[in-house]
């Protein structure tokens, strides 16, 4: 199903998909302070899902909250919506992650306890059982809940090679009774991979997930690795980000072949009240046909993002969402949506779906 070579593999971001699924704001969500900015973020990125040849999932609490804000003017046959209480809209890292085995797949849903339980996760940890017992799902939803993982903080290359973050995999209140070693032996086994990269350095000022991967570097097809650069050396992030360069210029595949890196730039720094928010254009989402880049009204970075991931998506229309309400509560693009590969999905549409 998957074009891998490997039998049994996490499935690639770029592999074909039914749809993308995203958990909407309310005010009962931290977004309550700046609802309208944050909606029509999500809008945006909604109607660009919708631009391409993909269904949507949209999780909240209040269907009518969704299609007022949507409007009449979208394909409402490609939305589904599906009530279910949230306590956040990080769907990325409570969402299920799909693995191919031997032609058939499976969906895996993992404990996420919030960062390692530094807010409330007792609803979110539950969307993707509800999902499933709401036939959302084509595929069955394996329990893995004895292992603490999250979406963003795991990035394949499809084929076989699995790269994560030191920092946030080890961080206390994920995994504590696990050493690496046996850790790095469980995930391995459980998305039938067979290589572990781990990154030690890079973490972002503010990044409340202890440092995910898909804040630094991302895989794209054909052996390619995007990642986080800085030129600044008066910038904070300057030497973590050079030394994580230098690790990812010594990791190999499955087959010892090394990557090909491509340096995206560190957007100008960004702040709340309080402290530096942890801004990067690695956290875009890929679709069938395009790839979302967050950009965050820096004009020339913008651009340069834009065109680099291009790059490396060669054939998918880049198209940039404004990020700038996202990364007031420390997320961005990738950090709001979870794709669902080709075959994930049930057929039905249950567009009226209530609680």
């Amino acid at each position: 199903m998957f074009p891998s070579k490997r039998n049994r593999a996490f499935a690639a971001e770029w592999d074909s998909q039914d749809g993308i699924l995203i958990a909407w704001p309310h005010a009962g969500t931290d977004w309550a302070y700046m609802l309208n900015e944050v909606t029509a973020c999500y809008v945006e990125m909604a109607r660009a899902i919708l631009n391409d040849d993909e269904r949507l999932v949209i999780v909240a609490p209040d269907a009518e909250d969704v299609r007022d804000a949507l409007g009449a003017d979208v394909d409402w046959q490609r939305i589904e919506i599906v009530e279910l209480p949230t306590n956040d809209t990080w769907v990325r890292d409570y969402g299920p992650i799909t693995i191919a085995d031997g032609g058939n797949m499976k969906l895996a849903d993992f404990t996420f306890n919030a960062w390692g339980m530094k807010f409330a996760a007792d609803c979110d940890n539950l969307v993707s059982s509800r999902l499933a017992e709401r036939h959302i799902f084509k595929q069955p939803l394996i329990n893995y809940r004895d292992l603490v993982l999250e979406g963003g903080s795991i990035e394949t290359d499809g084929n076989g090679t699995v790269m994560t973050t030191t920092c946030c995999l080890t961080a206390p209140n994920r995994n504590d009774t696990y050493t690496r070693e046996q850790l790095e032996t469980e995930l391995l086994r459980r998305l039938g991979c067979l290589k572990m990269l781990w990154l030690d350095y890079g973490e972002l000022t503010g990044d409340d997930t202890d440092g995910h991967i898909d804040t630094l570097a991302r895989f794209a097809p054909g052996g390619v690795i995007l990642y986080t650069g800085c030129d600044d050396t008066e910038d904070e992030h300057f030497e973590p980000l050079m030394k994580m360069e230098e690790q990812l210029k010594q990791f190999t595949d499955v087959d010892g072949n090394h990557y090909h890196l491509i340096k995206l730039p560190l957007p100008d720094a960004l702040y709340d009240e309080i402290s530096r928010l942890p801004a990067t254009y690695a956290n875009f989402l890929v679709t069938n046909h395009q790839v979302l880049v967050p950009i965050y009204g820096q004009p020339e970075k913008d651009v340069k993002a834009c065109e680099l991931i291009g790059q490396a998506f060669h054939g998918r229309k880049v198209v940039g969402i404004d990020c700038r309400a996202l990364i007031c509560q420390h997320g961005s693009l990738h950090c709001a949506t979870m794709q669902l590969p080709q075959g994930s999905l049930s057929r039905q549409t249950s567009n009226q779906q209530e609680q």
